[in-house]
């Protein structure tokens, strides 16, 4: 009678023992979740300098732990400090032209078709009579505090969960042949034959979406900095920094094009803002639909659908990082999914691969 019990006492103390250990761990899940999709993504890069590197475990995973702080969490740092120090600026020079007088539309908002005139002349009336300036500042005042607000509470934190998925992926590195091996034998033992396919699918969905994401997002902002210098934006590091991060987004990267625009516009600078128009719309958003699709390729195509609600999803339930989190997921599951069900089948495991090719 005992022995018949046993298997299920040993399932029940293994699901206490997971669900213990996920609780323990829930603070600091997505930064675990996004050191394991940076550490799949760049295994491949891992092994090359871990082998020029005469396999110093430790000294390799160092190299890569601080290429990531310089690639991601000393921009992601400067941009949140930027942001609230222009934030504050911008919010003063205001309050100094209210009390001043001096603040006016912006003539070029006339030019607008239709709409240009009456925009102009209710934005002139607003601001000449301070009854209604501060009847409008009450209603919009408290929705922009708690969006500013709120947007500067995801970058700090994207900051601290990205510094903690740093310090997290060096053991990752340090110790990933390791963990690849106790991987491969749990998976064998729990998937039998289907496990190197199953993990094959896993690595290479993560690297598509990772490469798809991060590899739009460089293209994009190096194709923005160029715009910038040419027509002259000034803060053209700290806008190309902020057109990688909103280019995770969907549409995004047109609230950062279309800001500068609209700053030319407003600087007398019509052809510029003209120029940074046609720019934006045929080029930095253009890069989306040509780039992506090219290295995304590589692992798992996502709909746009799948990115859009694992982007939204991933930042309600993770934060910042969710923004690389949650479309990897779903792309995960999907790739699954298509595997499981003969969907859209994937590529079959190549023969002559090495073990340690494959991402822990």
């Amino acid at each position: 009678m005992e022995k018949r019990f046993q298997p299920y006492t040993r399932l029940a103390a293994i699901v206490f023992l997971v669900v213990g250990c996920l609780w323990v761990l829930r603070p600091f899940l997505p930064a675990i979740l996004f050191a394991c999709a940076i550490t799949i993504s760049s295994w491949p890069l891992y092994l090359r300098l871990l082998a020029k590197m005469k396999e110093h475990r430790t000294l390799a995973a160092t190299v890569m732990t601080v290429s990531l702080i310089l690639v991601i969490i000393l921009p992601l740092a400067l941009v949140t400090w930027n942001v609230a120090d222009n934030a504050g600026h911008v919010y003063r020079g205001m309050r100094d032209a209210l009390d001043a007088g001096t603040m006016a539309p912006p003539q070029w908002l006339r030019d607008f078709p239709v709409v240009g005139d009456s925009a102009y002349n209710y934005l002139e009336g607003l601001i000449g009579s301070r009854e209604q300036l501060v009847e409008a500042a009450k209603r919009f005042m408290e929705p922009a505090r708690h969006f500013l607000l709120g947007g500067g509470l995801i970058l700090g934190s994207g900051v601290a969960q990205v510094s903690l998925a740093a310090f997290v992926s060096f053991f990752l590195y340090r110790d990933g042949l390791t963990l690849l091996k106790a991987l491969s034998t749990g998976m064998d033992k729990i998937m039998g034959e289907h496990a190197v396919e199953v993990a094959d699918t896993v690595s290479r969905t993560v690297r598509g979406v990772m490469y798809g994401l991060l590899g739009t997002a460089l293209a994009q902002a190096a194709v923005a900095a160029i715009g910038f210098l040419i027509a002259g934006v000034p803060a053209v590091a700290l806008l190309a920094v902020a057109t990688f991060l909103f280019s995770l987004i969907p549409v995004g990267p047109p609230l950062i094009w279309g800001g500068a625009t609209i700053w030319l516009f407003n600087q007398g600078e019509t052809g510029w803002a003209i120029f940074m128009a046609i720019w934006g719309v045929f080029l930095i958003s253009g890069v989306d639909n040509v780039v992506k699709p090219m290295l995304i390729s590589r692992g798992s195509s996502l709909p746009f659908l799948l990115v859009l609600l694992g982007v939204m999803g991933g930042v309600i339930a993770f934060g910042f990082v969710g923004l690389f989190i949650g479309p990897t997921l779903l792309a995960v599951a999907l790739g699954l999914l298509r595997n499981w069900t003969n969907v859209n089948p994937v590529v079959p495991h190549r023969p002559g691969k090495e073990q340690g090719e494959a991402a822990p």
